[in-house]
């Protein structure tokens, strides 16, 4: 059984709460000072867990001739993760990162089932290219070491994970991207603020704080703690962001107001936003994927020269 699970789209349309008006909690510096980095403001904290959260579930083997099942080093320890096979010609090519929606912890056999284009959660247009594709499981999904922390330890994994791909003989590390879906495309937004290290970064419908995310997902976090939820939710953390980032959204339910919320926000060119006519959380995926993977084909110079319209990827969605 897949493991890329959705939310629910009821509860991930959960209005905005009232802004929390406690003062931050001693330990460093608070996401309420615009100068502090999400890095800065994680330094010298200690996540302290609502609840211990293992998925507990092997990894599926997938097709031989599509993924590898391959170990990555984390801080938590050997964590299982899908690779696309090097085919031995000695070329390096552009590559991929990216996290699942769902239980983003855990990897499972979407990453290569067939789907539906209307709900295409696996981004096999950027396998499809000739990238190589990087599925990382993190802390304490399937059957890896450590426990689940709602998007806390898990940008450390993801962080990792392009370590270990940029060591690839098949993988140019210059060119190593990084997205995500759903509560993967949380997540990578908060890998984007803490790290440079990615040639551009693309989020599919993120939410703009964790505190829209249902108990099922923030199990694990002491969500009464407003430190633990900022330190989590991305929309605080926009100005920290070096990378060209690209979020995505479709506007028929979903988590549009979140982007709308955070592009509101948002002072920093470096994070683009776009809410996609005619499309929902899922259906925008597939062709925007396909429009990404064909400019990244292209983006071969020093620096990435990535951009998009509104008018691009809307039309990507209606062709």
């Amino acid at each position: 059984m897949t493991r890329l699970r959705v939310l629910l789209l009821p509860l991930l349309l959960a209005g905005c709460q009232k802004k929390n008006t406690a003062p931050t909690p001693p330990g460093g510096p608070g996401p309420d000072d615009a100068a502090t980095t999400l890095v800065e403001a994680r330094r010298g904290f200690a996540t302290k867990l609502a609840r211990q959260v293992r998925a507990g579930e092997p990894v599926p083997a997938p097709p031989p001739h599509v993924f590898r099942k391959v170990t990555y080093d984390a801080p938590t320890g050997q964590l299982a993760a899908y690779l696309t096979p090097d085919p031995g010609d000695g070329k390096k090519r552009p590559a991929v990162v990216w996290v699942t929606g769902g239980d983003c912890n855990s990897i499972g056999d979407a990453a290569w089932s067939p789907a539906k284009a209307s709900n295409d959660q696996s981004a096999r247009q950027y396998r499809e290219a000739g990238f190589v594709m990087m599925f990382p499981s993190l802390r304490g999904g399937n059957d890896n070491p450590g426990v689940q922390e709602g998007c806390y330890g898990e940008v450390d994994d993801v962080l990792a994970a392009a370590d270990h791909l940029a060591k690839q003989p098949h993988v140019d590390p210059d060119r190593i991207y990084l997205g995500g879906h759903s509560t993967g495309g949380t997540l990578v937004l908060l890998v984007a603020a803490s790290t440079d290290r990615f040639r551009a970064v693309f989020s599919f419908g993120p939410a703009d704080t964790i505190a829209h995310y249902p108990p099922d997902f923030t199990a694990p976090v002491n969500t009464a703690d407003r430190r633990e939820v900022d330190l989590r939710s991305p929309g605080k953390w926009l100005h920290s962001v070096k990378c060209p980032t690209f979020v995505f959204e479709g506007a028929v339910d979903g988590n549009a107001a979140d982007l709308r919320a955070m592009k509101g926000r948002s002072t920093n060119p470096r994070v683009q936003f776009f809410v996609v006519a005619g499309a929902d959380h899922f259906s925008v995926l597939a062709p925007v994927n396909a429009l990404i993977a064909a400019k990244i084909a292209r983006d071969d110079g020093p620096e990435t020269e990535l951009s998009f319209t509104d008018a691009e990827v809307n039309w990507a969605v209606r062709k």
